[in-house]
């Protein structure tokens, strides 16, 4: 996994409360927490799970309405 290039939302700040997401082959995404700095387990999503995801909070999906 070293060649990977592991990426965070330009949006993160610098205290560490966020995910990287990284292509890890053709059909895989990978989500990692960034406290671990690279030594944690990392969580792997196919494309089509991982665009459902996007798709989903893009409309909203995940929203708390508590």
């Amino acid at each position: 996994m070293d060649s990977v290039k592991w990426f965070k939302s330009s949006r993160s700040g610098n205290n560490g409360s966020c995910v990287e997401v990284a292509r890890l082959h053709k059909d895989a995404i990978g989500v990692r927490d960034t406290k671990a700095q690279g030594r944690g387990p990392i969580l792997e999503f196919t494309q089509a799970e991982w665009a459902a995801f996007i798709d989903g909070a893009k409309h909203g999906e995940f929203d708390l309405t508590d």
